[in-house]
């Protein structure tokens, strides 16, 4: 018998049964914990690639996940015809592929059509955010928005995220109902909510199936990195893969 990574299956209501999903935790309070997957941030790289060998054994995953070169942008990959470049997500019609993103603070968004025939995951911090990233999945996925499903995994929650004037003025250019998502606090800075500015971003973008968020991953340290609480540290992996169905189809 497999014993799973640390982590958990999304809560995910309204996603097809074919639809998979898989978020890791970090496992340990050391600061890499027990299943950092993420190269870039001075972990041991031999201790990274075993990781993910565990991750992809553990769940036995149809293959390797597509590990994506984040750099906080709007560029989202078709995994079904693209060549792996720097993204902040990745969607895919191909039963077996793994979309992934890796975060510690930033929202992980999941993606899937109300059928089961695409999914898709989008990396969404607040750059993204407010480039546009969740409204660039949306149109990537390739679904009716109406048939679109979302689930916000776990972030930094708005009781811990401080940000400056200039972070809130990004958001205001592109949608001036961004305005309820910021709280002014006693410092003359402002408490952003990551997850209200998604869900905003979504509903815009047509989505009207939304579900998870209230994590936070600066108050949560038994269950996740945070790289505004601890950095450097560990990444946690956000995960999504379509199955083939009990009549063979996807």
């Amino acid at each position: 018998m497999k014993v799973r990574p640390p982590g958990f299956a999304p809560d995910w209501r309204e996603a097809p049964p074919n639809v998979r999903a898989w978020v890791t935790e970090r496992g340990s309070a050391a600061r890499y914990g027990a299943l950092n997957l993420a190269t870039h941030v001075g972990d041991d790289p031999g201790a990274v690639t075993a990781n993910r060998q565990r991750l992809r054994v553990s769940l036995a995953l149809p293959a390797e996940p597509c590990w994506l070169e984040q750099v906080h942008g709007v560029r989202i990959l078709n995994l079904d015809r693209d060549a792996a470049t720097p993204a902040d997500g990745a969607v895919t019609s191909r039963v077996g592929t793994v979309c992934a993103v890796l975060t510690a603070d930033c929202l992980p968004v999941l993606l899937s059509d109300r059928a089961g025939t695409r999914v898709g995951v989008a990396h969404a911090g607040w750059r993204g955010l407010a480039g546009g990233v969740l409204e660039a999945a949306v149109a990537a996925l390739g679904a009716a928005p109406a048939e679109t499903l979302a689930w916000l995994g776990p972030a930094i929650g708005p009781a811990a995220f401080e940000v400056g004037d200039e972070v809130r003025a990004a958001f205001m250019r592109r949608d001036a109902a961004a305005e309820r998502h910021f709280a002014p606090n006693s410092r003359g800075r402002w408490q952003a909510d990551l997850y209200g500015l998604a869900r905003q971003a979504l509903a815009a973008a047509g989505v009207r199936s939304i579900e998870g968020g209230g994590y936070c991953t600066f108050t949560e340290a038994d269950r996740f990195f945070s790289h505004r609480r601890e950095a450097p540290c560990g990444r946690m992996a956000s995960l999504v893969w379509l199955e083939r169905s009990a009549d063979g189809q996807s």
